[in-house]
């Protein structure tokens, strides 16, 4: 401690001055005090670790010892090095350089991961864990920066490789903290495409691609995926459905596409699995069409509640666009990914989601209500009563009592409920 009471004296010799055990990262800008978030993903804060204001000359004289380590240090490489900005990989470091004309001032960011997870950690219920290991094989892990999402990747990665499978990284940088025998690979010649090119030779089970921002890496996940090999792919993402978008985004891949390269989208927020959902390929009738509109039958990609079953989106072409359209029991709130959940009890509220083609109208319910007789009401007045199968869900015929004045209260805008039989 200096005798003004900072941390720090009057130079500042290495990075590693400014971490202890709890800091994630360090923020080092000119003419500004350093800073650093401490905590952990999810629950961190950002504090100041002096009050002594950084110059350019030193952050410029720690800059160039960052280079040079990295040259020299055989665990340590450059992944980006252009007029105004600098990438390092520095050990377990990963560190953006920003200098004029790229910022308007010299700044040092050094990020460092402080979890390493395995996916017991998380504590997933059996039914994740078995989509896990039996048929999920095109995920995205969607989450916002600092949620932890590339931390539940890396766990991944340990886990599919521990099962017995080749995994391999694709990274920009390359930060993944996973074990010796997953190989890391970043761009070739700049290019993600020609590194997929050769991860093709090369035969992998698994790839974990961190992270999906443009189109070419929309594009790589997708032709991998759709080569047969397994794909877990990190995107910046304020939900699970938000993540599904930008992977339609401009084209990126095409809509009856999205459920073989995507069947499974796990978000993560404070550092915990938050949310799942799987996707699937129907044609049908849009939800909320006119069933005098039948004609109108298209392929409907259909976002679900993974846990509960519940149709919550669907995914479509009209008018020439594609379409995402939240339908009724969207944002349901879950009961807790993957856990065991006991059975409904008599007059507990059944979250319901309805859709129709031209046969059959379908009520979502999820599997927890299994076998369960649940009623139904439009406007709290009673309309049926029904059994929802083991599949989470129950088809009524369109042609029914039931079934029409269904439809009709869906075309009214009634809200439909339910709730477990007595």
């Amino acid at each position: 401690m200096t005798d003004d009471g900072s941390e720090f004296g009057d130079e500042i010799v290495t990075l590693e001055a400014f971490f202890d055990e709890h800091t994630m990262s360090v923020h080092l800008v000119e003419n500004n005090p350093p800073r650093a978030k401490r905590g952990e993903p999810g629950n961190w804060e950002l504090v100041e670790l002096s009050e002594r204001l950084l110059t350019f000359e030193e952050l410029e004289v720690l800059a160039d010892a960052i280079m040079q380590s990295a040259e020299y240090d055989s665990n340590s490489f450059i992944e980006i090095e252009e007029d105004g900005a600098a990438v390092v990989q520095l050990r377990n470091l990963r560190i953006a350089i920003a200098r004029r004309p790229f910022a308007d001032k010299m700044e040092i960011s050094a990020i460092r991961p402080i979890v390493k997870l395995n996916l017991d950690d998380y504590e997933l219920g059996p039914k994740l864990m078995k989509r896990l290991e039996s048929r999920a094989e095109g995920i995205l892990v969607s989450g916002s920066p600092g949620s932890g999402k590339s931390t539940f990747a890396a766990a991944l990665a340990e886990f599919y490789s521990r099962k017995g499978n080749v995994v391999k990284t694709l990274e920009q940088p390359r930060d993944l903290q996973v074990s010796e025998e997953i190989v890391q690979y970043s761009p070739l010649d700049g290019s993600m495409e020609k590194a997929a090119d050769v991860l093709l030779l090369v035969r992998p089970d698994f790839v974990i691609y961190d992270e999906l921002r443009k189109n070419s890496d929309f594009q790589a996940y997708s032709d991998l995926r759709s080569a047969g090999v397994g794909m877990v792919g990190v995107v910046h993402a304020g939900s699970a459905i938000d993540a599904l978008q930008r992977l339609i985004l401009g084209g990126r891949v095409e809509l009856g596409q999205v459920p073989s390269t995507v069947d499974t989208v796990i978000h993560i927020e404070d550092g915990r699995v938050s949310k799942v959902t799987s996707t699937s390929l129907k044609v049908k009738l849009p939800t909320g069409m006119s069933s005098a509109q039948r004609d109108l039958a298209r392929p409907v990609v259909e976002v679900r509640d993974f846990e509960q079953g519940v149709l919550e989106f669907e995914m479509f072409s009209f008018g020439g666009e594609r379409v995402v359209v939240p339908v009724r029991g969207a944002g349901t709130p879950s009961a807790g990914y993957g856990r065991r959940q006991d059975r409904g009890r008599a007059g507990e509220s059944v979250p319901v989601s309805v859709s129709y083609s031209k046969k059959k109208v379908t009520l979502y319910a999820g599997r927890k209500f299994s076998k369960q007789r649940i009623e139904v009401f439009a406007n709290d007045q009673y309309i049926l009563t029904t059994v929802i199968g083991k599949n989470g869900e129950s088809s009524i015929r369109i042609k029914t009592r039931q079934g029409s004045a269904l439809v009709d209260a869906m075309e009214e805008g009634s809200t439909i409920t339910a709730k477990v039989a007595e």
